[in-house]
């Protein structure tokens, strides 16, 4: 199968599922629309705890010991927080999200009221770290790209269908323009896969795995409006996890 279907049929769920929820979602009154977001959230904690339980894995505590994996994932994360804050990677997000907004706005001739333009922005970062940190995300696109099928982000795609009605319930439009992020992410790890072939061992897998479950245990935060965790900020800890782990492995 061709690669880059997985991620076109994501897209087009969450396409169709935010128009219906950003069309039907004015008819339900808050008090719901505020149920349903907790509800993703608890969900997606559930889904963060699954993911973060790689740090456990067979084939990583094999590879670097049983010490290592935890310092792995925290050594990511503070890293990744250190590169992505000096980046200023949730203010950029952020910031685009709001340039979305007004372009949407002008072209539609509507106001731009602050209270809708905070709206569109939480819906697009929230929903862009969603729909592109989780594992099934990051290693479906992948395995999208080493020939392997595009299985996982088929299920990927009917999860997101169902969690983009949620939320532009309460979000409105701005979780159907979470699909350039989603598109920029899988894309480009799908082209990545299919360039370089198998090129990312079990461990390093693992490694990533468990760093993007803690990620979304931020988002999961931000959800139940516990803590407005900058997870944004976070993002280059997918990246550093792999790259500790081999470090460790050439070490050990």
């Amino acid at each position: 199968m061709i690669p880059g279907v997985g991620t076109v049929t994501n897209v087009v769920a969450v396409l169709v599922g935010s128009g219906i929820g950003a069309v039907a979602g004015h008819r339900f009154p808050e008090r719901t629309r505020t149920v349903v977001t907790d509800g993703l959230g608890l969900i997606t904690l559930v889904i963060a705890g699954s993911s973060a339980a790689a740090v456990v894995a067979s084939s990583l505590t094999d590879a670097v010991g049983t010490a290592a994996p935890m310092l792995i994932v925290l050594g990511s994360v503070i890293i990744g927080g250190i590169v992505g804050s000096s980046l200023r990677i949730e203010d950029r997000l952020e910031g685009f999200g709001g340039w979305l907004r007004a372009r949407a706005a002008s072209r539609l001739g509507e106001g731009e009221g602050a209270a809708e333009r905070e709206r569109f922005i939480q819906g697009f970062v929230v929903s862009s770290l969603i729909f592109c940190v989780g594992p099934l995300a990051i290693l479906g696109s992948v395995t999208e790209g080493l020939g392997q099928g595009p299985q996982p982000l088929l299920l990927k795609s009917a999860l997101d269908f169902f969690a983009s009605i949620a939320f532009a319930a309460a979000y409105g439009w701005g979780v159907a323009a979470s699909v350039i992020s989603l598109v920029a992410v899988q894309g480009g790890l799908t082209a990545l896969g299919f360039a370089l072939g198998d090129f990312l061992p079990d461990a390093h897998v693992a490694a990533l795995t468990a760093t993007g479950g803690v990620l979304l245990i931020g988002v999961a935060l931000r959800l139940l409006e516990l803590k407005q965790v900058k997870v944004g900020d976070l993002l280059p800890a997918l990246v550093v996890a792999p790259l500790l782990t081999q470090v460790v492995v050439l070490v050990r």
